[in-house]
């Protein structure tokens, strides 16, 4: 159990919305890709880094296009992994600014938080295995193998100096007293720190499998697992664990439009008539009901190749049923 796992577990406050600059970085997704990141005062294009996050970056303009790359991937991987939820990670494209479903303790913050430690530290080591990264060498293989199907397939400094420089960058502004009330920054301390924890069992295991690639999806899924398996506060009975995600302030059901709360409610949404999960008609309506439409879709179909060398298809018409939320 974290040192302070037992404080944010029984603190109880109101928490006033505040700057998540924490997360700030993710709006690097806006214009981060055009700058070249080889100019110290291209770090100065993002105004919610904080004075350390400033020099690291100064310090290290190699890492800058990483950490761009893992704003992309964040905000990608959230959206994606809870497409079929009432919240739907909408409001992290609003980055550098948030609502209060992202600016608060909520499950929500504490799923983004970790996610984005986790994947910057992801990038980084990936940059750092393939060579991009003239700070960061690759150790030699170890020299005896733990088992004869062992076989080494990774950098053994990549996942050290992905956690160091990634744990450096994502946990600064959480260790300035700007950033919001003492229980706010511990919260999501903890979670970087879970998301890192998460981050670094998956490049493991594809070192050990001598994977092209580090089992993202997986990391992913690991902690959206962790997301869903968070209690209302008010009814956890025991003491919060080092792997476990933590929150602070209750979550609305995000079924009606709520500006201060943050959500944006599931009016047209689309949802699914048969399903029986989040992504259900009942669930995602709130039961409110829905509207059906037919929608026809115009596809390449029949595909015929043709040596050599083109492929000819022909054009389908395929009507489907949708259904839009009330």
């Amino acid at each position: 159990m974290t040192a302070y796992g037992n404080f944010l577990l029984f603190f109880v406050m109101s928490l006033s919305v505040i700057s998540c600059k924490g997360i700030s970085w993710l709006g690097l997704t806006v214009n981060g890709s055009s700058v070249g990141w080889n100019q110290t005062h291209h770090c100065k294009l993002l105004d919610g880094l904080v004075p350390d996050q400033h020099q690291l970056c100064k310090r290290n303009l190699e890492l800058m296009h990483s950490i761009v790359h893992a704003a992309k991937l964040t905000k990608s991987a959230c959206q994606s992994s809870f497409s079929d939820m009432r919240w739907n990670c909408s409001t992290i494209e609003s980055a550098p600014h948030f609502t209060p479903d992202l600016a608060k303790g909520t499950r929500e913050a504490a799923f983004v938080f970790s996610l984005a430690a986790a994947v910057v530290s992801h990038a980084i080591a990936r940059a750092c295995a393939s060579g991009e990264l003239p700070s960061c060498s690759c150790a030699p293989a170890p020299s005896e193998q733990a088992a004869p199907d062992f076989r080494w397939g990774g950098c053994g400094d990549n996942v050290r100096y992905g956690l160091q420089m990634g744990s450096a960058f994502s946990d600064a502004p959480m260790r300035n007293r700007r950033s919001g009330p003492q229980a706010f920054r511990l919260m999501q301390l903890h979670n970087n720190a879970v998301g890192r924890q998460v981050s670094s069992t998956a490049s493991f295991e594809t070192m050990v499998k001598s994977s092209v690639q580090i089992n993202f999806v997986s990391f992913i899924s690991d902690l959206k697992s962790k997301y869903l398996s968070l209690v209302p506060r008010e009814m956890e009975v025991r003491p919060v664990g080092e792997t476990e995600l933590v929150y602070l302030v209750s979550s609305p059901d995000y079924c009606s439009q709520n500006a201060k709360q943050g959500s944006f409610g599931t009016a047209d949404r689309q949802c699914n008539k048969t399903a029986t999960g989040s992504e259900s008609c009942g669930l995602m309506c709130c039961g409110r009901g829905y509207n059906a439409y037919t929608e026809v879709l115009v596809e390449r179909c029949q595909c015929k190749y043709h040596w050599c060398c083109y492929v000819s298809c022909k054009t389908c018409h395929r009507t489907v049923e949708r259904y839009v939320c009330k």
